[in-house]
């Protein structure tokens, strides 16, 4: 039995256990390997400093072979077009390909990267990324290659002055270790056949809108072929990359989806008929939010409407998801390991290495070059409290002078020791500006609300939580809200129940911001619920990486998150119900105010005509509300006039006669009245006359009412109370 025993290689491990990895099933082993080449994709271009030029193509290999095979005469389009959808269906070979404008991969590290599991630069660095185990990209060859037999195909261009590299590699489960087959270089870069897909490409591509090389100088292309399933809706590809445009508003992302050759490509008919140049129609305007015009957090009714955005374009075969915004996210800098979240067996491992590295090391070198957040005098003052009266330690004893015992006592100081929190510029959150962006592009709702915490630690490692929330709108009523999950600017769409980010939405008591909420569920509602957490480690509970590991630090942190969104959700609502109320009042007051003006004409004789105006009056004033604005944050818009201010009483004339009495000149001729909203929920502010000349504004003189004093005070003297 012992002459049996032998070494496992970790990618003969997850061959057989791909369900690890996310390849549970074809429809989400698609999924994975898009999410995976994508993921790199963004990672490469941000630290390249490029803003992202992303193509995703899916082709039905099956169908294509059909549409080959058939094509022909026209006469026999029709017959071709049925037997493909029937192929179709049962089709489950797809060829996924990747392309970026990123900087490109250097030769030699093409086998490594592609070909070998467990293998990159992510892993051992504190700093945030979308990838961190080294194990999705060549995980993704792996299953193609197991379930097709094909290998990878790979073409990169680092320099642009130079051919591309194209390369066909194949994992060696056995070894962990790539095979290389087709080691060439090619101009053709990137593909020129996916430029001639189908019409819609063949469109964009003329005007140079697609897979052009002045858009891709530099960059690479990864072809994989699998069994796998396309199915559109929730957890498929195209929610993933709709989720990823909305967290990664920075990037341009492209889908091709797979299909037979559309009706575009049939002879006739005019482009619209032919579903051709409706790339240019955008759906229904939504307001922006333009770059210092919003608050930190919300826009709503009243907030100020900017240029339309572009919004994402689908026209059947084809979808962009376009460029939000132009800006990159901050570059984030790799931090040493905090001493509040090591553990003993790795301080122990640490000190050693640290002597393998340099055999002069001094304890005090060693936590200052192998810790963050430890100052000079913090590491003086730990180097005198390791000592004892058998051994005393100093800044200049050497770590090889410590024994094992000295290292568990190190431990425990640096537990006990005061120390600043892990800094916080290995985070590169996505910020409430572009949250809101993203959201505008991506849901159609009539109120956006954003939320981004202080940074926190969990085991000391930091950590940002954000979160948005989008209602109304077009969203549906009587359905639970929708929750979008993200860490690290990735979508998370499987093991929904299982993630932190959900479990904090069940336990954010939203019957508090005027929301249903059965017992133990998400709140019922026009609602879509949106939570992204940055770290430089993303404790996921698999190596699928599909769901955010139950920690308490993070969990409070987005409930805090989630709270703020609720409280000026509610806000809005409140504000939006009372405005509602009156205006309902009103209606019921005008409904009598005739009635009851011809009845005390009938009294008193007085003009009825009058007394409706009076009591018009009246009703609008006591229902003012109904006429209100709601600014970004769901609060009443008020004039800047000083007359609205709180405690201000503006009485006409009489403040005039009285405030030019005191000055010794003559009253204005004309009295000073405070101008009334338009009648109508939601109208401007309307002015009750023309606005004067500077000259004869300046002539008015303006005075308020001191309810402490009773005297007439001019506006410009003391405070508006």
């Amino acid at each position: 039995m012992a002459s049996r025993q032998r070494d496992i290689s970790v990618s003969e491990f997850f061959a057989k256990n791909r369900h690890l990895l996310g390849f549970d099933n074809p429809r989400k082993a698609l999924l994975t390997t898009v999410k995976e080449a994508v993921d790199n994709s963004l990672d490469a271009c941000e630290e390249g400093g490029i803003l992202p030029e992303i193509v995703v193509v899916i082709e039905d290999l099956a169908e294509a072979v059909e549409a080959q095979r058939h094509k022909g005469a026209r006469g026999k389009e029709d017959e071709a077009e049925s037997k493909g959808k029937k192929k179709a269906a049962a089709s489950s070979r797809y060829r996924v390909t990747v392309v970026d404008n990123g900087p490109g991969i250097v030769r030699k590290q093409v086998e490594n990267i592609f070909g070998r599991l467990l293998y990159g630069s992510k892993f051992h660095r504190l700093k945030m990324s979308r990838g961190q185990q080294g194990i999705g990209i060549s995980a993704a060859g792996m299953y193609g290659l197991i379930t097709t037999g094909k290998p990878m195909a790979i073409q990169t261009r680092p320099d642009a002055r130079k051919p591309a590299h194209h390369i066909e590699l194949a994992m060696n489960t056995k070894t962990n270790r790539a095979e290389v087959t087709v080691d060439v270089e090619s101009d053709d870069f990137p593909l020129a056949r996916l430029r001639d897909l189908n019409g819609a490409t063949r469109e964009l591509a003329e005007g140079g809108e697609f897979l052009g090389p002045a858009s891709f100088p530099t960059g690479t292309s990864v072809s994989i072929e699998l069994e796998g399933k396309y199915q559109r809706g929730r957890g498929s590809v195209d929610e993933f990359l709709e989720l990823t445009a909305i967290a990664n508003p920075h990037a341009r992302i492209t889908l091709v989806r797979p299909g037979k050759q559309y009706a575009e490509d049939a002879e006739g008919g005019s482009s619209e008929e032919r579903g051709g140049r409706q790339l240019g129609l955008k759906a229904a305007p939504v307001p922006a939010i333009a770059p210092g015009e919003a608050s930190e957090g919300a826009a709503g009714q009243g907030a100020a409407v900017a240029a339309e955005p572009e919004r994402t374009e689908d026209v059947g075969p084809l979808v962009i998801f376009p460029r939000a915004t132009s800006e990159l996210p901050p570059e984030t800098k790799e931090i040493q390991p905090h001493p509040k979240g090591i553990e003993l067996g790795i301080l122990l491992q640490m000190m050693k290495e640290a002597q393998v590295e340099r055999d002069s090391y001094t304890v005090y070198n060693f936590l200052q070059d192998k810790f963050s957040r430890v100052s000079a005098s913090t590491a003086s003052e730990l180097c005198d409290e390791l000592g004892d009266k058998a051994f005393k330690v100093t800044a200049r004893t050497k770590l090889a002078d410590l024994d094992p015992a000295h290292g568990e006592r190190l431990f425990k100081l640096l537990q006990e020791v005061k120390l600043p929190p892990p800094p916080t510029d290995c985070l590169a959150p996505i910020g409430v500006q572009q949250l809101l962006k993203g959201m505008f592009k991506g849901v159609r709702a009539e109120f956006y609300a954003a939320s981004s915490r202080e940074p926190d630690i969990y085991r000391g490692r930091p950590f940002l939580i954000e979160a948005a929330i989008a209602f109304g709108g077009e969203l549906p009523g009587d359905e639970p809200a929708r929750v979008i999950r993200f860490a690290n600017r990735v979508p998370l769409l499987y093991q929904q129940a299982a993630c932190s980010s959900f479990k904090a939405v069940l336990e954010t008591n939203w019957r508090n911001y005027d929301l249903q909420q059965p017992r133990g569920t998400a709140p019922v509602g026009a609602l879509v619920i949106m939570i992204h957490m940055a770290s430089v480690w993303v404790p996921f509970t698999s190596e699928s990486k599909e769901a955010i590991a139950d920690y308490d630090e993070i969990r409070k942190e987005m409930k805090l998150a989630l709270m703020e969104c609720g409280r000026k959700l509610g806000t809005y609502l409140r504000k939006r119900a009372k405005m509602k109320r009156e205006g309902q009042r009103r209606d019921v007051f005008e409904r009598y105010i005739g009635e009851i003006a011809k009845a005390l004409n009938a009294i008193n004789g007085v003009d009825p005509k009058k007394i409706y105006d009076a009591l018009l009056i009246q009703a609008r004033e006591r229902t003012a509300i109904a006429d209100a604005q709601l600014d970004d944050e769901g609060r009443q818009v008020k004039d800047e006039d000083p007359a609205d201010q709180q405690g201000v009483l503006i009485v006409g004339e009489a403040l005039n006669e009285a405030l030019a009495q005191a000055e010794g000149t003559a009253p204005a001729s004309e009295p000073v009245t405070k101008s009334r909203k338009a009648a109508g929920a939601g109208s401007a502010v309307a002015k009750s006359a023309a606005p004067a000349p500077a000259s004869a504004q300046a002539a008015k003189p303006r005075a308020k009412l001191d309810l402490k004093t009773g005297k007439l005070v001019p506006l410009d003297q003391g405070k508006l109370f």
